[in-house]
Formats: C-alpha cells, structure tokens, sequence
C-alpha cells in the first residue's frame, strides 16, 4: 500500500478526491521552469500549472505589471471601462494579427469562454434560421466543466450523470491514426454520414463546429487535409468553425496559437490558460460581424478585471520581447526528436509520439502485467524521483508541456531521467508490479 504523506491527510481531510494532484507535492514556490516541493528540493516543471504558466513562474516583469496595477488603485471596475482593459485589447488583437479577428469578449476562466463560442455560433446560426442551432465537436474532446462545456466534451462518462443531454449537440470521430484508414478528407465525409446519416440537413440545422487546436490528451494534431475537408464542409454549409485555443494558444505550440499550423483563420478563437500566467484572464476573439450580436449575456462579474488585464499585457510583452514563438518551435523539435528516439529505444513500452512546439505526448502501451495507463503513472512517479515533474493524463499518456522559458539543458536532463525510467520498469519483465496496490486502482491526472 502506498504511504500518504502528512500533507496529502491534511488535504483530504478538507477536499474531494478530484483536487488531489497525480504526484503528491506541495509547491513551496515556483521560479522559471522550476518549482520546489516540501522538502525543498528544486525540480523541473513539465506541467506549467496545466500550460498557464508559459513565460515562466514567477516572471518578474509579470509581477511588476500587476504590482503597477495594484498601486494604480483600481482593482475591479465590472464593465465600466479601464485604462488596463483598452491597453490590453489593442495589444491582443495585435498580438493575434489577423484581420478577420478584430473584436474580443474578455472573462475569467477558459469555460466560459468556450461557453461564449457556444452561445455565439447558436445566435449566429439562429439568425440564418431558428432551427440552425446544432455544434459539432470530437469525441475524445475537452471544452471545461459547466454543463454546455461538458456537453461539448467528447467523454460519454461525462454525459451520464448531467441528467440533461442538449440533443443539438452531436460528436463526430476524431482522426486518431489508428483510424485513418482512407485519406483524412474521406475519414472526415464518412465520420458526418455515421453521426448524421446520408439526408440530413447540415445548412438547415448546423452553426458551428467546436474544435481543439490540438486535442489535449494525446497532443493530437489534425491532419491538414482533414481541416481542409472541414473548412470546405463549413462553407458550403454556412457553419462557424470555433478554435478551443486554451491550451494551445500563446507560443505554446511554436506559433502564436494552434490554428496557424492549419493555414486558415477561424471564425472565433477561445483563448485561456497561458493568457493570463496564473491570473484569471479568458477570452472570445471573432470579427464584427459575428461578436456584435445582442442578447448573448457573455460578460461576468470579473471580465476584464484590471489586474488580469495587467497581467494579459505582460504575457503578450514577454512572449514578444523574449520571441518564446522562436523558441517553442526550437526547442520542441529538439526535444520531441528525443522522445521518438525513446520510442524506437523502447517500443514495447511507447506506441506513440506526438506533438508540436514545446507540447508533446507520448502513448504508453501495455507492458506484461500492467496496463498502459499504469505505465505511464510508473514513468511519472519514478522521474519525480530524479526531481522531474510529468503530467499523467490520467489515461495511458504523459504529456510534456514546460514552460516556454526553459532551456536546451534541462531538456536533454530530464530525457536522460525518462530514458532511467523507462529502462528500469523494462528490467521488472513479468516480477510483480512495481506499481502499489493503491496506484494500480486508479490513476488521477487531468487532460
């Protein structure tokens, strides 16, 4: 049986299961790419607090800025206007740099922004036709916690206890390479005809699609010519195409955000995470045409508070002065060319690899006795040991996503670290587990 630590008891004894970490640490602090745990001991950072803290922990020139704002003294405003909010508005359609995202929605968290994109495509469609209220999404898909997001999210253990299925929301298969056994444009044709059958009316019926950049669990990335499908599917149709740039928009996939690697511009972008570096900043993007409709109700009690806007200024400052696009694209080459060599060092463990910029994922297999999703919680536990943080998904993956500010160095370090683990769950062959009871039951993470 696994021991629990004396903070994990003091945790548990207030909170639910569903706010304990996969690795039980408590951050001391945070600095850069690395953080420190209890017993003080300095690791590095492959989680980035979930991709929000991409220009690094505690960022000096991030604290300054909201220090600045604290002292303006103006700390919440609702919707009256803030001198933050139009800085920060002007520079992140400049940041985005896309004509036909002109206009932003600012609000907390990520779920409401892609509650946002949600309400919009429906008002959007419904002003075409009031039966045009239908939104795609992908099974496998993850959109945020309150209903609507989680009706969009493509996970049926999700579904079951909402107690409410909104029947105008459909899910169509992702273009997992296991599955494409045809061209992606086909896969695509064929995924709408199992969902929809042959005669339905998508024009009449469809508003919007809601998609990842890449979806999260596995770093998947779409095939280009499947996007190409979808975009001439939409057009036709007259369907609004949402990107859920949460986890990959600024810089993290070594472009400003997720979209660009497909070559098109969408209709909305809904942006979060890495936006804020920890403050609570989210946002819709789209043109005129679209976000100036009435009677969306889209702001909060906190949009486009000053202190997060203060805090959204710095990200974008950071991000251009330090040129972290560069980097990611960089340094995600070199380190997912590492990890594939992992993958032919050691194939009976890793089924695949996958990613682009400082996002990457590796698929663990089955392995003798234990099942892949045990695989990769053996991985993580063992490099946390070498003072290496890792993320397991909670399924068979471990995704690696650090802050953009580290370096080439601690890259290849935490390679070797993973290349010790990996060959050391190899040498157990078919001994008993080297996984505790207590670990083999359930592995918590979050995708």
């Amino acid at each position: 049986m696994r021991k629990i630590n004396n903070i994990e008891k003091k945790f548990m004894k207030f909170e639910p299961p569903s706010m304990r970490p996969n690795i039980k640490m408590l951050w001391k602090k945070a600095k850069d790419f690395y953080v420190w745990n209890e017993r003080d001991e300095k690791c590095i950072d492959f989680t980035s607090s979930i991709f929000v803290s991409n220009i690094g922990h505690s960022n000096p020139y991030f604290i300054k800025k909201i220090k600045d704002a604290l002292n303006s003294p103006i700390s919440h405003s609702y919707t009256y206007y803030n001198k933050y909010r139009l800085e920060y508005v002007q520079k992140l359609i400049k940041f985005i740099g896309k004509k036909k995202l002109n206009k932003c929605y600012l609000m907390s968290s990520g779920t409401e922004a892609t509650e946002a994109a949600f309400k919009l495509m429906r008002m959007n469609g419904q002003k075409l036709n009031k039966d045009k209220k239908g939104i795609i999404s992908m099974n496998g898909s993850w959109h945020g916690r309150t209903l609507g997001a989680l009706m969009m999210s493509g996970f049926k253990n999700q579904h079951n206890w909402i107690g409410y299925k909104d029947k105008n929301i459909y899910h169509i298969e992702f273009p997992y390479p296991w599955l494409l056994k045809e061209k992606s444009e086909l896969f695509f044709k064929k995924s709408l005809e199992k969902s929809f059958g042959k005669n339905f009316n998508y024009k009449k019926k469809i508003a919007g699609f809601m998609l990842e950049a890449y979806q999260g669990w596995g770093s998947f990335f779409y095939p280009e010519n499947y996007i190409k499908a979808l975009i001439k599917f939409s057009k036709k149709n007259n369907i609004l195409i949402t990107m859920d740039e949460m986890q990959s928009g600024f810089a993290r996939t070594g472009k400003k955000f997720g979209f660009e690697h497909y070559k098109f511009t969408p209709d909305i972008i809904c942006c979060g995470k890495g936006m804020g570096s920890g403050m609570p900043l989210s946002g819709i993007v789209s043109s005129r045409k679209i976000i100036d409709i009435e009677g969306g109700y889209l702001q909060s009690t906190h949009s486009a508070n000053p202190l997060s806007c203060a805090a959204g200024i710095a990200v974008i400052d950071e991000i251009n002065r330090r040129k972290l696009v560069r980097k990611s694209e960089l340094l995600g080459k070199y380190f997912i060319n590492e990890l594939n060599k992992l993958k032919k060092k050691y194939p009976q463990m890793i089924e695949y690899c996958f990613g682009k910029g400082l996002v990457s994922a590796l698929i663990m297999r089955k392995y003798k006795t234990l099942k892949s999703k045990q695989v990769a919680d053996f991985i993580c536990e063992e490099c946390y040991k070498d003072k290496i943080l890792l993320m397991n998904t909670g399924k068979e993956s471990i995704k690696f996503g650090p802050p953009l500010t580290i370096n080439k160095q601690a890259l290849k370090y935490s390679i070797g670290k993973i290349d010790k683990a990996l060959k050391k769950l190899k040498v157990y062959g078919t001994k008993s587990s080297p996984i505790s009871s207590t670990r083999k039951k359930t592995c918590m993470g979050t995708s």
